[in-house]
């Protein structure tokens, strides 16, 4: 019996120290999600022009999923227009974003909304911490039930929040007055750094003008 404690004595230490570096993980980045997240969604919220682009980002490919049944798909929008990324060309993409803005237009807002939007997964890990955080503060204990509770709650309520804010804060429905200017490919830049190599994987990026 004393041999199999000292066998399983560095083991248990070791889980251990790891199972309280994750939970101060957790923590800390609670707290930093709970100051960055609202500042990021203001941000946008104040731009009409990128709010305009994302949910012409959102509408292609909603409409691409509806009618291709490609769901592989990912999307970024700026004040200049939306990329998407994935196994697509340029002409599909094209295609789908002149039918999404269209159909925007004739009052199909929910096109506008996408359930994989990074708004919902900010939403959710927004949750999350402030779930997390309140259970610390209530019960002033740092356990593993506090983050899988904080997870199950955040994963129930970030969805339905997600949309949302997505609907009210991040995209816009009001593209009467833009249209797509150009199609084009273009190399996704490399993570941290400033060039793009020609084997780099590509995206399709959709550029909109103010027609007004």
């Amino acid at each position: 019996m004393y041999f199999l404690l000292l066998l399983f004595f560095p083991i248990i230490i070791f889980l251990t120290i790891n199972i309280l570096f994750l939970l101060l993980q957790f923590t800390l980045r609670s707290f930093f999600s709970i100051i960055t997240i609202p500042g990021e969604i203001i941000k946008i919220a104040m731009n009409k022009q990128l709010r305009r682009n994302h949910a012409l980002e959102h509408a292609t490919i909603n409409v691409i999923e509806e009618t291709y049944s490609i769901f592989s798909l990912s999307g970024i929008a700026d004040e200049n227009g939306f990329a998407i990324r994935g196994n697509v060309g340029a002409e599909l993409v094209e295609n789908a974003a002149r039918v999404g803005l269209k159909r925007m237009k004739s009052g199909e807002c929910r096109l506008a909304i996408h359930k994989r939007c990074g708004t919902t997964i900010a939403i959710t890990n927004f949750a999350f911490s402030l779930i997390f955080l309140i259970l610390i503060l209530k019960f002033w204990t740092l356990t593993i039930l506090n983050v899988i509770t904080a997870m199950f709650l955040a994963n129930l309520s970030g969805p339905i929040l997600g949309s949302f804010v997505q609907k009210y804060f991040t995209t816009s429905c009001d593209v009467k007055d833009i249209d797509i200017a150009s199609v084009r490919y273009r190399l996704k830049p490399i993570p941290y750094f400033s060039f793009e190599l020609g084997f780099y994987p590509k995206e399709v990026y959709l550029e909109t003008i103010n027609l007004y």
